[in-house]
């Protein structure tokens, strides 16, 4: 059984910070791409931003200059440090990730989601 569980989630005022952090466990063998995906209310799902397993990176136009995607490889973790935030950033943030588990062949899995709010 894998899961990825994510926090860092609030409310935060237009042009503060937040930083997200989605850890993987259970049977890992290993963990390709992993990304950060947010849905706003009446909005589908969108692509934030990614991370390749070399630290490759990509990012939505949306948030380019003011997210950073990041991983620990060790602690099978990845962040999203999000600066500048805006009262559009506001959404449900989702963890993403490719794993090849012990028992389980390689699968997509998602995190619950954490409720990130912009306002004054």
């Amino acid at each position: 059984q894998v899961q990825l569980v994510e926090s860092g989630g609030g409310l935060v005022q237009p042009g503060g910070s937040l930083r997200l952090s989605c850890a993987a466990s259970g049977s890992i063998f290993s963990i390709y791409a992993m990304g950060w995906y947010r849905q706003a209310p009446g909005k589908q799902r969108e692509l934030v931003a990614a991370i390749t397993s070399g630290g490759s990176t990509n990012y939505a136009d949306s948030v380019k200059g003011r997210f950073t995607i990041s991983r620990d490889n060790a602690k099978n973790t990845v962040y999203l440090q999000m600066n500048s935030l805006k009262p559009e950033d506001t959404a449900v943030y989702y963890c993403n990730a490719d794993i090849v588990g012990t028992v389980v062949a390689g699968t997509n899995y998602w995190g619950q989601g954490t409720q990130v709010t912009v306002s004054s």
